[in-house]
């Protein structure tokens, strides 16, 4: 099953949680929590989603890659210069997403458009 959400005038976070139980089949009656259903969900128009200013430049996005020195910070305003506003929505639904084996196969079902 192919679900279409357009993102346009939507804050991330909204539709990040709408795809987030897309995504683990929580809206099916047949849910079971140790599988992945055969659902793939597309987002699109995410370059006319719903963002303040002041956020894009506040807004930080930390990782840490363990190494001394290795902590990086970057602005929601200098992901989307690098990387588009995909990988925002991206990263909402990834955090979204249970914490185990399952996750990366469920991101693999989720395809984002500009």
């Amino acid at each position: 099953m192919k679900y279409t959400i357009d993102a346009e005038n939507k804050k991330i976070g909204r539709v990040a949680t709408e795809v987030a139980i897309l995504l683990m089949g929580k809206n099916n009656p047949d849910f079971k929590r140790n599988a992945i259903p055969n659902i793939t969900v597309e987002i699109k128009n995410t370059s006319k989603a719903s963002i303040d200013e002041k956020k894009k430049k506040q807004k930080i996005y930390s990782q840490y890659s363990g190494y001394p020195g290795g902590l990086r910070q970057p602005t929601m305003a200098q992901i989307i210069a690098k990387k588009g506003y995909s990988e925002l929505f991206k990263e909402a639904v990834h955090g979204m997403l249970p914490k185990n084996k399952l996750r990366a196969k469920m991101m693999t079902r989720l395809t984002v458009t500009e």
